[in-house]
């Protein structure tokens, strides 16, 4: 070797050796890192703005010489404003009611109505079923059902609720622990019972856990001190395993639910005699509670080589005072509860706030949202995001004050157009001179679909539902199961109670980058492909939205242009440009007049039965075909 390389592979091997040994920082060489310092409050730029939000976005805007894009236009900001507060289109009366107004406070008015709706708390507690991994099924090869439902009611209530983020946490963690043992709170620790979960493997679900402590509420990648120390960030391979303490701790039981229906699991049929015996017999969901026993280190990572025992405990390069009270032999839950909301820890409240930045602007102030550790650049706007961090401390860490701070302000309702000037210097955005345009979740895609058709329901809460699906999506499952679609209007309910199969979820989830509720999803990816628009044009629900749509258009009064503008207001939320116009009439005239001598194909178009014909008819079927073109425009499952 010697002979091949001379010394190098020597000097290699010294290298790496050094830094096994090296080990990770501990409290007192921790690295001086931005995330690690404790969280001030800024001083605000001297900019001109309209809130603090716009003076830290422009004075770095200035610095570049650069100044912010005009507001969008009217009805795209309370189009943006709606499809981000609760996922939803605005409404006919909803978007006239506001361009009528003339009062000064009109968009502080449309945003308290839209935050007290509650839809709200469908819209931002899917982002939170996100991060908690929700499914309805186990994972792993068998993937059984589990009833998780009451936990996404829980989360749903919640986030309408504004209830305060250390509660929010805290009965997540540790709801079973807590003084007066209500119900709800044994139902929020669904949030840890939510990991993929196979008897013979255990710890793999305990891991999960831990590493999504460590993405939603740290911003670090716990999990990399599984097998060994953090090689970058100040975690210990004993450290990771106090942490994974906390939950070895714990078991999952079933929580009986008085009062609902037991048949709940209408349309949930497991054919193998998705295991039959082992079904539950009534309504129950999966909760935590504690189960004492001891840990000790897997060296390696591997759990058939069991190190010391330890207990749990916090890394110590946050060395955070929890007082575990004098009758307490170990920490428990409610401890990491109260060590990951101490505003001593810097690492919470700014991956939290973060987060919602997100939610509204496409990217984060820090873009690498699960991970804040020593290899992540600073913010791109360091002051912005501890002043955010501060005010939401203000307000009691609730969330509605903070995502009302930022959409009042100028910077959220700015134009989403490309700008030469910022493309040379900031293609990314990162300065924050426009909106970005950002195309919506596969659930609120269809969501707003059938909402423009007039098919969605309204209905919240309450069990899983099975809306259409192509055959043979279950055919290849290990554990046989059988998607019976539900009827009524548990058939047209939003994509956020559909049924969520982990190993075989509805083909539209996939398709348009919905997670698989696997690990912790902290942002969803944003994919572009042809079969996508295949989708929108011919999935059922899509194809039902353009009859519902085509069949409200119709019944508009006025002539045809006046229909097709109406259509275009509906869902772009704007009249259509005099060239729009004249293509959609293009499209409309064509199609009627072939229809016209196609009386089959225009019931086969409309779904009913029958031999008649006449030119309402024709009529009819081409709204159909016109409503197909205009929800399957890219503005229209786009965010602008």
């Amino acid at each position: 070797m010697d002979a091949l390389f001379g010394n190098r592979w020597k000097t290699l091997l010294a290298v790496v050796l050094a830094v096994a040994a090296a080990g990770p920082a501990g409290a007192d060489d921790l690295p001086d890192h931005w995330a690690f310092r404790p969280v001030s409050r800024p001083r605000v730029p001297r900019s001109v703005g309209p809130t603090a939000v716009d003076r830290f976005v422009r004075d770095r805007l200035a610095a570049q010489n650069l100044v912010p894009s005009e507001p969008g236009p009217e009805a795209v900001q309370v189009r943006r404003l709606t499809l981000d507060l609760t996922g939803l289109l605005p409404t006919a009366d909803r978007m006239d009611a506001f361009l009528m107004d003339s009062r000064p406070d009109r968009w502080e008015r449309l945003v308290e109505e839209l935050l007290a709706s509650p839809h709200f708390g469908e819209r931002w507690g899917r982002h939170w079923l996100d991060l908690a991994r929700f499914a309805d099924s186990s994972g792993y090869e068998a993937d059984t059902p589990r009833q998780m439902w009451p936990y996404r009611d829980w989360v749903i209530r919640a986030w309408n609720s504004d209830m305060g983020f250390e509660r929010f946490v805290t009965e997540q963690l540790a709801g079973d622990l807590l003084a007066g043992n209500e119900i709800s709170q044994k139902i929020a620790t669904g949030f840890q019972c939510n990991a993929i979960y196979d008897p013979g493997v255990r710890y793999e679900a305990i891991v999960d856990q831990v590493q999504t402590i460590g993405s939603v509420f740290l911003g670090l990648t716990l999990g990399c001190a599984q097998c060994h120390a953090h090689k970058t960030d100040p975690l210990s391979h004993e450290e990771f395993y106090r942490l994974y303490a906390f939950f070895n701790e714990t078991a999952i039981e079933r929580l009986p639910l008085p009062g609902f229906d037991p048949g709940y699991r209408d349309g949930l049929v497991i054919r193998d005699e998705t295991a039959k015996s082992k079904r539950p017999t009534g309504p129950a969901t999966l909760v935590l509670k504690a189960a004492p026993q001891p840990t000790h280190v897997f060296e390696q990572g591997d759990p058939s080589q069991l190190g010391e025992k330890v207990l749990p405990g916090f890394p110590a390069f946050l060395p955070i005072a929890i007082d575990a009270g004098p009758a307490k032999k170990t920490r428990n839950r409610g401890d990491l509860a109260r060590w990951i909301l101490s505003e001593q820890n810097p690492l919470t409240d700014r991956v939290t706030v973060n987060r919602v930045w997100q939610r509204l602007f496409g990217a984060g102030l820090v873009e690498t949202e699960n991970d804040f550790g020593v290899q992540t650049p600073p913010p791109s706007h360091p002051g912005l995001l501890d002043h955010l961090v501060m005010e939401f401390r203000h307000h009691g860490r609730r969330f509605k004050p903070l995502i009302r701070s930022i959409v009042l302000s100028a910077t959220y309702r700015q134009r989403s157009d490309e700008r030469r000037d910022l493309a040379a210097i900031d293609a990314g955005n990162r300065l924050l001179g426009r909106q970005r345009r950002i195309r919506l979740e596969a659930e609120v895609i269809r969501d707003i679909s059938l909402q423009a058709g007039e098919m969605l329901s309204e209905k919240m809460l309450g069990p899983s539902v099975f809306p259409d699906q192509p055959a043979g999506i279950l055919d290849a499952r290990a554990t046989a199961a059988k998607w019976t679609a539900s009827t009524g209007e548990d058939r047209w309910r939003r994509g956020l109670y559909t049924f969520h199969w982990r190993l075989t979820p509805h083909p539209l989830k996939p398709l348009f980058d919905a997670p698989e509720g696997v690990t912790s999803c902290t942002r969803r990816d944003r994919s572009n492909v042809p079969v996508q628009a295949l989708a929108l044009l011919n999935e059922t629900s899509f194809y039902a939205s353009a009859r519902g749509l085509g069949r409200w258009a119709w019944r508009q009064p006025g002539g045809v242009t006046t229909r097709l503008d109406a259509m275009c207001l509906r869902c772009l939320g704007r009249n259509p440009s005099s060239a729009e116009r004249r293509v959609l009439l293009n499209l409309f005239t064509a199609q009627r007049e072939t229809l016209l001598q196609d009386s089959a194909g225009c019931r086969t178009i409309l779904a009913i039965e029958g031999h008649a014909t006449d030119d309402a008819l024709a009529d009819r079927a081409a709204w159909v075909l016109v409503a197909r073109v205009v929800l399957n425009l890219d503005e229209f499952f786009t965010r602008e």
